[in-house]
């Protein structure tokens, strides 16, 4: 029989009306409805940032969706999807970067291999 890889499941939510303030560092893929204050950190981790949802900090991470808003830099090890009404002010660095048409973004973009 042959086997194959379940996708990965989301493993934290914060939900709307929620704010965390500080680093947030983690595995596997979150998704964010919520505020944060502070950094996204992982290094083979998806994060989404839901519609409603506010950052105020840096995202490093492997994948980085946005459909909310982000204040800082996003650093994407495989790539950057951006859908309305996602808003972005800062500058933003992945080899593969996706914006719908709708998002805002206001900074740099440099894609990298």
């Amino acid at each position: 029989m042959i086997k194959t890889k379940k996708p990965d499941a989301i493993a934290m939510l914060l939900g709307p009306g929620t704010t965390i303030e500080g680093t947030i560092e983690f595995k596997n893929i979150i998704r964010l409805e919520g505020n944060v204050n502070g950094n996204i950190f992982s290094t083979n981790g998806t994060v989404i940032i839901g519609e409603k949802a506010v950052v105020n900090g840096e995202l490093r991470v492997n994948v980085a969706i946005i459909m909310g808003k982000v204040n800082g830099k996003i650093n994407a090890r495989k790539k950057i999807e951006a859908y309305p009404p996602g808003h972005i002010e800062g500058d933003i660095q992945a080899p593969a970067v996706s914006f719908e048409s709708g998002v805002i973004f206001n900074g740099n973009c440099t894609m990298n291999v």
